[in-house]
């Protein structure tokens, strides 16, 4: 026996949240279990008819694609030891929301700053700069994103009432190039992601008319 198994290894899918200017990683967030379904959808950004003659071909930039995902977290078999689970125990889920519900609050501390500077005067104080999130779903799906809606359910709770097992809902909003830029470091990741596309329709087969049912078209 060489205790080696055949079996693949399991990714997880999962949130990276960098700095949204120099791109250094601030936090990764893996999902404990990945979810049976992921649901995508992708708004088509035509032109309209802006002009005397209409040309419904045209595209103006990237679809609007939004994606939305349930995912369960569950603390029962870390309880079940727990002296190697000593935050489980103590605090149960709150760690594991709090991770996921800091994406969409402002830093404290600059909360507290602004607020100094606005009791003394300051005209113009800028809103808070939150990390940029990448959901991350395999190598193929690193893209940029904004939280457009978070929920949560809690199922279940310990003997102090912390959480045990909860269901996570996360809708976002991919960030596209025309959102970010060119010259930014998320810019860089979404053409990255729109590229892929690409690259992965071209390893797709391509039918035939005669499986439509069609000799010629014309």
């Amino acid at each position: 026996m060489t205790g080696l198994t055949r079996s693949p290894r399991l990714l997880k899918g999962g949130i990276v949240l960098i700095d949204p200017t120099s791109g250094a990683v601030q936090r990764v967030i893996a999902l404990q279990y990945n979810p049976d379904l992921l649901t995508r959808s992708l708004t088509p950004q035509g032109t309209g008819s802006t002009t005397a003659v209409s040309q419904p071909l045209r595209l103006k930039g990237p679809p609007i694609e939004t994606i939305k995902l349930d995912a369960e977290i569950d603390a029962t078999d870390q309880l079940e030891t727990p002296d190697a689970h000593g935050p489980v125990v103590e605090a149960g889920l709150h760690p594991q929301l709090a991770a996921l519900e800091t994406m969409v609050y402002p830093d404290s501390a600059v909360l507290i700053r602004n607020n100094t500077l606005a009791s003394v005067g300051t005209l113009e104080i800028a809103p808070v700069e939150a990390p940029l999130p990448l959901f991350v779903w395999s190598k193929e799906r690193v893209v940029p994103v904004r939280i457009t809606d978070f929920a949560i359910v809690e199922e279940a709770f310990d003997a102090n009432l912390n959480p045990i097992r909860a269901k996570v809902t996360l809708s976002m909003r991919v960030l596209n190039i025309n959102d970010l830029g060119f010259g930014s470091k998320a810019g860089h990741l979404y053409m990255v992601y729109h590229q892929g596309r690409e690259r992965l329709a071209k390893k797709a087969s391509s039918a035939s008319l005669a499986s439509l049912g069609l000799s010629s078209l014309f």
